[in-house]
């Protein structure tokens, strides 16, 4: 019997490995929808000798609205030519059409810094994928606000720093961690990090960050929540990935999932079925952040 498989093709795409990383670009685009546009990204990287692997694009309507795309190509000796490129692209093609975009070297893994507490299933989940090649990034360091989990990181050969934080020594500790981060990584993982990040620390750490929570909220927001969700006969538990804004778990969504419960399970099964979502769901937003996957719009995002 045949199985359709396109809702799990859809919700785990295929990664970059069909493919070597050497020489291999990626144009992501966002800009108001006009007519030319596909033609005039296409003809700039034919006429630069570079080859279409693959395109996808998306409007957020028929006429009018906000077109995005993601091109990967294949051009020799990209590393060298990239910031070449980049400037030719920003003033013949992005200028004329007020197009945002990013272009990068997929032989270039992100730089990625990892912020946990004490919680070590999703820490040690994106290290262990990591070190199995699924995870195409470079960890730089984990940073934590509690010492307890420096003897599960250290043989992942990551280095470990420990910034106390908490309410009262917030300041004196997004100093610190921003001492740690500026121009070193680009982007921020909160692997279950208990701490809130301020409008300035998110304004001065100079890339994206990640934040992973379960899908409870905004009904059991929070201490207790697994607790008061069981109280209340949930019947889903789920985990929710996004970007983090000022406004604090609002951020452009990247990816949802969820397990469904009743009533032969208590608390401490709704914890751990949360956890195992957690760290699905983290690690795929975190591959596709890596493989340039994720336009944002708005409060929203396309994940292509």
């Amino acid at each position: 019997m045949a199985v359709d498989d396109t809702d799990l093709r859809q919700q785990f795409p295929p990664t970059e490995g069909a493919y070597a990383n050497k020489d291999i670009g990626r144009l992501l685009l966002r800009c108001a929808d006009r007519s030319g546009l596909v033609a005039a990204v296409s003809s700039f990287l034919a006429g630069v000798g570079a080859n279409i692997i693959s395109l996808d694009q998306h409007a957020t309507e028929q006429s009018g609205g906000i077109f995005m795309q993601r091109t990967i190509f294949h051009l020799s000796g990209l590393t060298a030519a990239r910031d070449e490129l980049r400037e030719n692209f920003a003033r013949e093609v992005a200028g004329p059409f007020q197009i945002d975009f990013t272009l990068t070297d997929a032989s270039r893994p992100k730089r990625v810094a990892i912020l946990a507490s004490r919680e070590d299933h999703c820490l040690l989940d994106l290290l262990w994928r990591n070190r199995r090649g699924e995870l195409d990034m470079s960890v730089a360091f984990v940073i934590a606000n509690h010492a307890d989990l420096a003897d599960q990181v250290r043989p992942f050969g990551v280095p470990f720093i420990h910034v106390p934080a908490h309410k009262d020594i917030r300041t004196e500790a997004e100093t610190s961690m921003l001492g740690l981060l500026q121009g070193n990584v680009d982007l921020v993982v909160l692997a279950r990090y208990m701490q809130i990040l301020t409008p300035e620390f998110l304004a001065a750490v100079g890339c994206p960050v990640i934040n992973i929570h379960h899908s409870f909220l905004p009904a059991f927001i929070g201490a207790a929540p697994y607790r008061r969700a069981r109280e209340r006969g949930v019947k889903l538990v789920g985990a929710t990935a996004h970007y983090v804004t000022e406004d604090l778990d609002e951020g452009p969504i990247i990816e949802q999932d969820v397990v469904r419960v009743d009533h032969r399970h208590g608390v401490s099964d709704l914890v751990r079925l949360g956890a195992d979502v957690e760290r699905a769901v983290l690690s795929r937003a975190v591959l596709w952040h890596c493989e340039d996957r994720i336009i944002r719009y708005g409060n929203q995002t396309v994940v292509f």
